[in-house]
């Protein structure tokens, strides 16, 4: 039985969004929002991260509450990492792709994940602003935020949050997005760092958790 706590809550043709003046800092997560179109966004970004890739992964895709729980089945089967669907009080570790569960919030605190189930946000529990705002404020600089595909606005907010605190903010290039919706209003804020197609953003993380390991 899980526990539950309420909360408030460029590579290739890669095109910068903002100057970034941002120096390579050690990424200690990086967390991934997505929606329509997401289950083979998510894969070809996941199948595309070597087995040493260290930084761990929180992502929140929209489910429903009834969807199959064994979704990290699915992304097993093409990713090198270990992929599983996050618990309560469970530690964050590296090598590790952790996936919201369904009709759960997933949040971060330093270290580890808690889950809730307060309202839904935007419609959607789990949401992309709960998990990115979360993540925000427990890791400041040392976060990676990606928004992809999908039909709403969820993770605007999270993102402004995530590039306050001094994190880098990635973006799907819409053009290459089944649902251009979300990533079009995560741009609209003004706080997004590289805007890039899908197939640079897994090459995109790669080399920058690897820069920031060596600064």
């Amino acid at each position: 039985m899980r526990r539950v706590r309420r909360s408030p809550i460029a590579v290739g043709r890669a095109k910068t969004a903002t100057a970034n003046s941002q120096q390579p800092t050690a990424y200690a997560l990086i967390v991934i929002g997505c929606s329509l179109g997401g289950m083979y966004a998510l894969e070809s970004i996941l199948c595309a991260l070597p087995a040493d890739f260290q930084t761990p992964i929180a992502i929140a895709q929209h489910r429903h509450k009834k969807s199959n729980d064994r979704l990290p089945d699915f992304y097993r089967r093409s990713c090198k990492l270990d992929v599983v669907d996050a618990e309560d009080k469970q530690w964050i570790k590296p090598r590790t792709v952790y996936f919201a569960p369904p009709d759960y919030h997933l949040l971060v605190a330093k270290g580890e994940f808690n889950l809730s189930v307060d309202d839904l946000v935007r419609y959607s529990r789990p949401s992309i602003d709960v998990l990115f705002e979360s993540a925000a404020d427990a890791y400041g600089p040392r976060l990676i935020g990606v928004v992809m595909t999908g039909a709403n606005d969820d993770g605007a907010e999270g993102a402004k949050r995530i590039k306050s605190r001094g994190g880098l903010v990635v973006v799907q290039d819409p053009e290459t997005a089944e649902a251009p919706v979300m990533p079009r209003a995560v741009i609209a804020t003004g706080a997004v760092d590289q805007i890039l197609r899908l197939e640079e953003i897994a090459p995109f993380l790669v080399e920058r958790c690897r820069l920031a390991m060596l600064a």
